[in-house]
Protein backbone atom coordinates (compact mmCIF):
# COMPACT_ATOMS: atom_id res chain seq x y z
CA UNK A 1 0.00 0.00 0.00
CA UNK A 2 1.24 3.94 -0.95
CA UNK A 3 1.86 6.39 1.69
CA UNK A 4 -1.73 8.37 1.72
CA UNK A 5 -0.90 11.62 -1.03
CA UNK A 6 -1.31 14.95 1.00
CA UNK A 7 -3.72 17.21 -0.71
CA UNK A 8 -2.31 19.93 -3.06
CA UNK A 9 -3.14 23.61 -2.34
CA UNK A 10 -4.02 25.01 -5.89
CA UNK A 11 -4.34 28.93 -4.55
CA UNK A 12 -0.91 29.13 -3.67
CA UNK A 13 -2.02 30.36 -0.18
CA UNK A 14 0.06 27.68 1.78
CA UNK A 15 3.36 28.93 -0.15
CA UNK A 16 2.40 32.70 1.30
CA UNK A 17 1.86 31.63 4.92
CA UNK A 18 5.31 30.12 4.72
CA UNK A 19 6.81 33.14 3.10
CA UNK A 20 5.27 36.01 5.24
CA UNK A 21 5.92 33.60 8.64
CA UNK A 22 1.99 33.75 8.79
CA UNK A 23 1.57 37.60 8.53
CA UNK A 24 -1.19 39.18 6.08
CA UNK A 25 0.15 42.77 5.87
CA UNK A 26 3.30 44.63 6.52
CA UNK A 27 3.41 46.82 9.75
CA UNK A 28 5.49 50.29 10.56
CA UNK A 29 7.36 52.16 7.44
CA UNK A 30 5.97 49.44 4.84
CA UNK A 31 2.43 50.21 5.29
CA UNK A 32 3.05 53.17 3.58
CA UNK A 33 4.14 51.16 0.57
CA UNK A 34 1.74 51.61 -2.57
CA UNK A 35 2.23 50.08 -6.06
CA UNK A 36 4.32 52.79 -7.56
CA UNK A 37 6.68 53.48 -4.58
CA UNK A 38 10.37 52.66 -6.02
CA UNK A 39 12.49 50.16 -3.87
CA UNK A 40 16.69 49.96 -4.06
CA UNK A 41 18.93 48.02 -2.64
CA UNK A 42 21.47 48.77 -0.35
CA UNK A 43 23.20 46.15 0.72
CA UNK A 44 23.99 42.64 -1.21
CA UNK A 45 22.15 39.40 0.00
CA UNK A 46 24.06 37.12 2.06
CA UNK A 47 24.13 34.01 2.44
CA UNK A 48 21.05 31.66 4.57
CA UNK A 49 19.03 34.66 3.52
CA UNK A 50 15.13 33.91 2.34
CA UNK A 51 15.25 32.94 -1.50
CA UNK A 52 12.11 35.92 -2.15
CA UNK A 53 14.91 37.91 -0.07
CA UNK A 54 17.65 37.63 -2.29
CA UNK A 55 15.76 37.88 -5.29
CA UNK A 56 13.79 41.12 -4.51
CA UNK A 57 17.89 42.77 -3.25
CA UNK A 58 19.13 41.08 -6.85
CA UNK A 59 16.01 43.06 -9.15
CA UNK A 60 16.38 46.21 -7.04
CA UNK A 61 19.78 47.13 -7.33
CA UNK A 62 18.57 49.71 -10.00
CA UNK A 63 15.34 51.34 -9.03
CA UNK A 64 12.46 48.88 -9.49
CA UNK A 65 8.44 49.92 -8.44
CA UNK A 66 6.74 47.52 -6.18
CA UNK A 67 4.27 46.57 -8.86
CA UNK A 68 7.11 46.30 -11.10
CA UNK A 69 8.83 43.67 -8.31
CA UNK A 70 5.32 41.95 -7.84
CA UNK A 71 5.02 41.00 -11.44
CA UNK A 72 8.76 39.61 -11.49
CA UNK A 73 8.40 37.73 -8.83
CA UNK A 74 4.96 36.87 -9.45
CA UNK A 75 3.69 38.26 -5.87
CA UNK A 76 0.62 39.89 -4.85
CA UNK A 77 0.97 43.00 -3.45
CA UNK A 78 0.68 42.42 0.54
CA UNK A 79 2.71 39.31 0.56
CA UNK A 80 5.59 41.34 -1.27
CA UNK A 81 4.59 44.17 1.02
CA UNK A 82 5.49 42.01 3.73
CA UNK A 83 8.72 40.58 2.93
CA UNK A 84 9.43 44.17 1.42
CA UNK A 85 8.85 45.58 5.33
CA UNK A 86 11.25 42.67 6.55
CA UNK A 87 14.27 43.77 4.05
CA UNK A 88 13.31 47.66 5.03
CA UNK A 89 13.40 46.96 9.00
CA UNK A 90 16.63 45.25 8.46
CA UNK A 91 18.10 47.87 6.06
CA UNK A 92 18.57 46.26 3.53
CA UNK A 93 16.49 48.08 0.60
CA UNK A 94 15.31 52.02 0.33
CA UNK A 95 11.98 52.87 -0.16
CA UNK A 96 11.42 55.63 -2.44
CA UNK A 97 8.20 57.47 -2.68
CA UNK A 98 6.78 58.80 -5.98
CA UNK A 99 7.43 62.18 -6.95
CA UNK A 100 3.43 63.89 -6.60
CA UNK A 101 2.05 65.48 -9.69
CA UNK A 102 2.46 69.64 -8.56
CA UNK A 103 -1.30 69.48 -9.43
CA UNK A 104 -4.33 66.94 -9.51
CA UNK A 105 -5.76 66.43 -12.58
CA UNK A 106 -3.76 69.69 -13.42
CA UNK A 107 -1.38 68.10 -15.77
CA UNK A 108 2.34 69.23 -16.36
CA UNK A 109 3.35 72.43 -14.63
CA UNK A 110 3.21 74.97 -17.60
CA UNK A 111 6.06 76.53 -16.13
CA UNK A 112 9.02 74.15 -16.26
CA UNK A 113 7.70 73.02 -19.37
CA UNK A 114 8.41 76.26 -20.92
CA UNK A 115 11.26 76.53 -19.16
CA UNK A 116 12.63 73.76 -20.70
CA UNK A 117 11.15 74.36 -24.69
CA UNK A 118 13.35 77.77 -23.92
CA UNK A 119 16.54 76.16 -23.17
CA UNK A 120 16.12 73.27 -26.26
CA UNK A 121 15.62 76.51 -28.56
CA UNK A 122 18.44 77.89 -27.21
CA UNK A 123 20.57 74.56 -28.29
Amino acid sequence: MSAPRRPTDPSGLERYYVLTGGRSGPDGSAASLDVATLIVSRSAAVPGMQHEHEEIIRRCRDPLSVAELGAHLGLPFNILAVLLADLLDAGRVEARNPIPASGAGRGPDLALLEEVLSGLQRL
